[in-house]
């Protein structure tokens, strides 16, 4: 239970810091029991927030390229993929709790047994190969898979396709005008 806690606050500090928050370091002295108040924080001054800049192509496309060749994607859909979740940034964490470049939720980094999300090649290896399952369990229908990559696969099951959601509808929409490029 310490791991999975630390590992969370691990992740919440770098979510604050990629907008420009600070999180005060977590300390044995702050632990309480269950149903006492958190002691005070104590007043610092929050340090520079390092900022995440996006990889440069040379760095990433030697994962892109390995990723899709080991999960049969075209790296093309795997760019798109990337540009579209997080612009490259490897440190990005959206406010529903997806990390790195492909975005994977907690849940589905876990599942892929992925270490650390925030490396570049193990998060688009893994977001390669969840891609791949949803193309596999949509039979090749991309707008499904993207669908169900944005939104989840039970939203895209239960809607009996692209749910009704305007995120998702943009989401699938700007990935295929990409490909298309």
């Amino acid at each position: 239970m310490r791991a999975a806690m630390d590992k969370q606050r691990a992740a919440a500090r770098i979510q604050a810091q990629s907008v420009g928050a600070w999180i005060p370091p977590w300390s044995a002295e702050m632990q309480v029991e269950e149903g006492e108040a958190l002691p005070a924080a104590p007043r610092t001054t929050p340090p520079e927030a390092p900022t995440c800049e996006p990889l440069a192509d040379e760095a990433v496309a030697p994962f892109i390229d390995g990723a899709a060749k080991a999960q049969d994607v075209e790296a093309k859909l795997l760019r798109a993929v990337i540009e579209q979740e997080s612009a490259f940034r490897p440190c990005a964490i959206s406010s529903k709790g997806a990390q790195g470049l492909m975005q994977l939720m907690p849940d589905t980094a876990a599942q892929l047994a992925v270490r650390n999300v925030f490396d570049p090649k193990e998060n688009i290896e893994a977001g390669a190969k969840y891609l791949k399952q949803l193309i596999d369990k949509y039979k090749g229908d991309l707008k499904l898979a993207l669908g169900a990559y944005n939104s989840g696969p039970a939203t895209v099951d239960q809607a009996g396709g692209i749910p009704d959601i305007p995120e998702t509808h943009n989401y699938v929409d700007s990935i295929l005008k990409k490909l298309a490029e």
